[in-house]
């Protein structure tokens, strides 16, 4: 009999390189709800920050996390970068959520905070089947949008 634990060190192998995609750009993942509110609450959340909430969908790997890549070759990008993973980090991703009022949970998905106050959400639908540069290229609208 397999143990429990042999599947969960299994899946964390599997998502690591979903979670060092976007590590590696300089997005800090958050993954628990007391770093969530860390990060997003109080002076940490001065200025504009971008959530992105990553997931081993498809969608994920093909163009959520290549279009957060590309968008931050934009000129304006925003001050604090973070990550939660939607079924890996569940805690965490709830917390998050938390600060994305009145969106439902969508995962992938981005939320563009100013000032700890959501003022832009792209979700799964909007990133599902779109091209990857129109998904960049409505993150780098809000940027400019929002970003100082």
């Amino acid at each position: 009999m397999v143990s429990q634990n042999f599947y969960f060190q299994q899946m964390q192998m599997m998502v690591q390189p979903m979670r060092d995609e976007l590590t590696q750009l300089g997005i800090k993942e958050l993954r628990t709800p007391e770093e969530v509110d860390e990060a997003l609450q109080g002076e940490g959340a001065k200025g504009t920050t971008l959530v992105v909430v990553n997931s081993v969908c498809g969608c994920a790997a093909g163009l959520a996390r290549p279009a957060v890549a590309l968008s931050l070759k934009h000129h304006k990008v925003p001050d604090h970068l973070y990550t939660v993973f939607a079924g890996q980090d569940r805690e965490a991703t709830e917390q998050a959520r938390t600060y994305f009022e009145g969106q439902p949970p969508s995962s992938p998905s981005f939320a563009l905070l100013k000032d700890g106050k959501l003022v832009h959400m792209i979700h799964r639908h909007q990133i599902e089947n779109v091209p990857l540069e129109e998904i960049a290229a409505g993150l780098t609208s809000a940027y400019d949008k929002y970003c100082d």
